[in-house]
């Protein structure tokens, strides 16, 4: 990844989540835990403490989204 990503780079750990966890549907994972996968993905580069619960279900959702495509 060229670029550190942050909080508001949804579409982008997004992509990252599914090439890391190709077989977990997005909607199974509690904040908590996507909170900690995003805080670990290469380049993330943002303060941990500047998520909330809007952030995270935008990243939820983007991550479906792929998630989705990829399945068919």
């Amino acid at each position: 990844m060229n670029r550190s990503l942050t909080w508001t780079s949804t579409e982008d750990i997004a992509i990252a989540l599914s090439d890391k966890f190709p077989d977990i549907d997005p909607l199974t994972v509690r904040f908590t835990d996507l909170h900690k996968w995003v805080t670990t993905l290469e380049g993330f580069s943002d303060d941990p403490k500047n998520s909330n619960e809007k952030k995270l279900e935008a990243i939820q959702m983007a991550w479906h989204e792929e998630w989705q495509d990829r399945q068919e």
